[in-house]
């Protein structure tokens, strides 16, 4: 077995994992460096000598390791005799088992402790699987920041006394907004970087896909879990179709449509079904609204009517800034581009999302359908320079251009 061979199972039995010797040592940031341990480990080993169950090689080396780290520390003498009491065999790791000790890592890995980013990276690399220069290469960021946020993470859970259990009942639904807010930023992420030279990253949004199945397999009787897991499957079906043969983005007006994954858009469908049938949540909203898309022939033949209204339900349950100018852009293909340029310049006026290159975008975008091109050839041009995607930069570009 190569390196390719470790990389797989260490991807799909980390979680599990990392979440038993949480749950065997007490200690989050132990359990993580003995698994690490073990993975390094078996780069070494493996290619000399394949394990019978690698899963089960994996966990016995990482509690090996985890002992030998409580050993060497003379105040948990205690902790480690309990340990060594209870030795591990290959039968501990089963692969078809999902239990509560991959949702308590979840949980733990999304600590409201923890700012946005240490969540991103944290679960990326405990659940995910994901080593420090994946999780760098997804989100452009130095390999040595995404380590330090990894083990700011870790102290930070430990100096708070973060239990490794699943929160009481009653803070569990509370807690649960906070695991599906980190994975939809590692999906949004993946579906419209937000800068670079590459519109998608497609590895980073099935990964956000991975995540959210595993939590809605966790988590089956969540409506708002299906909702995310619907979201992500029915946005990432239109992928094939989003980029060019180069790289360069295409509009959904001008996607070949017969190019999206319609097995994705079945399973969102199937998903958004069971985030139904307790009445939509925020996540089953957007998701209604992508699978309305979904069933249209094209942007023309497109039920806009119905988006605009799922935009204002969405706009009482989870109100924010983007969900209006998403609104506005309704608006326009429903009732014309003058009601729209109404709702856009309410939010300049409140100042609802300054410094992003989405408002001066989709006012340009309204100011050209309605014949005031200088006035929109300046704001696609603001927003060129305000956006950090070079991909959508260039889209920008052209479109000022074109104006004149």
């Amino acid at each position: 077995m190569g390196t390719a061979d470790v990389e797989a199972v260490w991807r799909i039995e980390s979680a599990r994992i990392v979440a038993a010797l949480t749950r065997f040592t007490g200690d989050f940031g132990l359990a993580e460096d003995a698994a690490q341990e073990a993975v390094a480990e078996a780069l070494v080993s493996w290619p000399l000598a394949s394990p019978a169950n690698p899963a089960g090689w994996l966990m016995a080396t990482a509690r090996r390791r985890a002992i030998d780290a409580i050993r060497r520390r003379a105040a948990l003498q205690d902790r480690y005799t309990l340990l060594a009491a209870d030795p591990v065999v290959d039968e501990d790791i089963d692969p078809d088992r999902i239990d509560d000790d991959i949702l308590a890592l979840m949980f733990v890995s999304c600590h409201p402790v923890l700012s946005p980013e240490a969540r991103v990276a944290l679960t990326l690399r405990v659940v995910g699987g994901l080593s420090t220069e994946q999780i760098a290469r997804a989100f452009l960021v130095p390999v040595p920041t995404v380590q330090a946020r990894i083990t700011r993470a870790k102290k930070t859970i430990a100096a708070a006394g973060a239990p490794f259990e699943l929160p009481p009942a009653g803070e569990r639904r509370e807690r649960l907004g906070g695991v599906l807010s980190v994975v939809y930023v590692i999906f949004t992420e993946g579906s419209t970087a937000t800068s670079g030279d590459r519109l998608l990253r497609p590895g980073v949004a099935y990964e956000a896909i991975r995540l959210a199945r595993t939590l809605a397999a966790l988590q089956p009787d969540e409506p708002e879990v299906h909702g995310l897991l619907a979201l992500c499957e029915l946005t990432a079906a239109r992928f094939p179709a989003r980029t060019g043969p180069d790289g360069s983005p295409i509009l959904l007006a001008d996607q070949d449509r017969r190019r999206w994954d319609f097995s994705a858009v079945h399973r969102g469908l199937a998903a958004l079904a069971k985030a139904s049938a307790r009445g939509l949540g925020p996540y089953g909203l957007q998701a209604a609204i992508a699978a309305t898309h979904a069933s249209a022939p094209s942007v023309e033949a497109t039920d806009w009517d119905r988006i605009v209204v799922l935009y204002e339900a969405l706009g009482r349950v989870a109100p924010s800034p983007v969900v209006e100018l998403n609104r506005a852009v309704a608006v326009a293909m429903a009732s014309g581009p003058a009601q729209a340029l109404a709702i856009v310049d309410e939010l300049i006026a409140l100042d609802r999302l300054p410094g992003s290159h989405l408002v001066p975008t989709v006012r340009g975008e309204l100011l050209a359908r309605l014949g005031r091109r200088p006035e929109a050839r300046a704001e696609l041009e603001l927003a060129a320079r305000l956006c950090a995607n070079q991909r959508e930069r260039s889209v920008l570009l052209r479109k000022a251009a074109a104006l004149g």
